[in-house]
Parts: C-alpha cells; structure tokens; sequence
C-alpha cells in the first residue's frame, strides 16, 4: 500500500514572501474556514486579488507578535500575588 502524503500541517522548507490561503493554512498550522472567518471578522492582515486572498508573510508574522507576546506589565500582573 502507498501512503497519501497528507497536505495539512506545518510548512516545512522556505515560506514564501506572499501566501495564498491553502500556504497560509499550512504556516499557521490552522484549517482555511479559520482563515476565511478571521478574515471576515477583519482580524487577520488579507489583500484581495480578484476573488483570491493574498497574505504578506512579513505583516502575518507581525500580526502573530501583536497578539502572542503580551507587554511585560500584563505578565508581571499575571503573576503577582494577590493579597489573600
């Protein structure tokens, strides 16, 4: 029996500089009805193209700092005991 090579996953290789929803899906590790939801709610940095979506990978990988790191406040507030 052959094994199917499967299409969802991580990218593994070079990213390219602009991304199509499919190469995206695979980047962010996330399904395409994801992507279309976040781009619907206008979360997610997306240049339409006709009727296609293109994705800078310099402003996605921006727009993944902005809501995964959280400013050093928040983390020190956080972790701050609480007076109990």
């Amino acid at each position: 029996m052959k094994k199917r090579k499967s299409s969802k996953g991580i990218l593994s290789g070079s990213v390219p500089d602009v991304m199509d929803i499919k190469t995206l899906a695979q980047y962010l590790g996330m399904g395409r009805s994801k992507i279309y939801g976040l781009i619907r709610q206008k979360k997610i940095p997306a240049s339409r193209i006709g009727r296609q979506y293109r994705f800078s990978r310099d402003l996605v990988d921006a727009w993944l700092k902005e809501r995964l790191i959280l400013p050093q406040e928040t983390q020190i507030a956080l972790f701050a005991k609480t007076g109990k």
